[in-house]
């Protein structure tokens, strides 16, 4: 699947800053190449700090990339009581579409 946005071109701190005024097609289009390029480690650091859509999106970026995010999630609440439920849930998420 080709994206509008080229991992040479553009970091995934600037996708995730361009959500907060994205219109629905441009958050779709982010979503599909944070899927494609984002390194899940990245995308799992950076859901314990955003907020609001950007949280939305890198959370359903993560459900997408499926079973590879499961360590990374559970690494990172293990480290981050606060972010545990978060990981748990998504962890639930991606465990039910893969059923």
């Amino acid at each position: 699947m080709a994206t509008a946005f080229k991992q040479e071109e553009i970091s995934i701190k600037s996708l995730l800053n361009t959500l907060e005024t994205a219109d629905a097609k441009t958050k779709c289009e982010i979503e599909n190449t944070l899927v494609e390029i984002a390194p899940v480690e990245e995308l799992v650091s950076e859901l314990q700090v955003v907020k609001g859509v950007v949280r939305g999106v890198v959370a359903m970026s993560l459900i997408r990339i499926g079973e590879t995010s499961i360590a990374h999630l559970n690494r990172a609440a293990k480290f981050n009581k606060d972010f545990e439920w978060i990981a748990q849930y998504l962890i639930r998420e991606i465990k039910g579409a893969n059923v």
